[in-house]
């Protein structure tokens, strides 16, 4: 098979942040879901303090987040169905 570019050289990842390899994956998704928790209440806090046109924007960043942290919760949900 024709490969157009090289092999990329192998990446050592950084271990200044890493996840334990080990973690399981309810506790990767509580964690998860506790950020994006945090994050939407920083997003709606920064928001307040905006006027539009930025203040929308704020909002719709917000919102993403908080999508992401239904989505987590549902997967965490899936998980460990309680």
């Amino acid at each position: 098979m024709f490969k157009p570019t090289p092999n990329p050289p192998t990446r050592k990842p950084s271990t200044m942040y890493m996840i334990v390899p080990e973690k399981d994956t309810e506790s990767l998704l509580a964690n998860a879901c506790e950020s994006l928790a945090s994050a939407s209440v920083l997003a709606s806090d920064f928001a307040a303090r905006l006027q539009w046109p930025d203040r929308q924007t704020a909002m719709a960043i917000q919102q993403l987040v908080m999508l992401a942290d239904l989505a987590v919760n549902r997967a965490l949900d899936n998980v460990d169905p309680a």
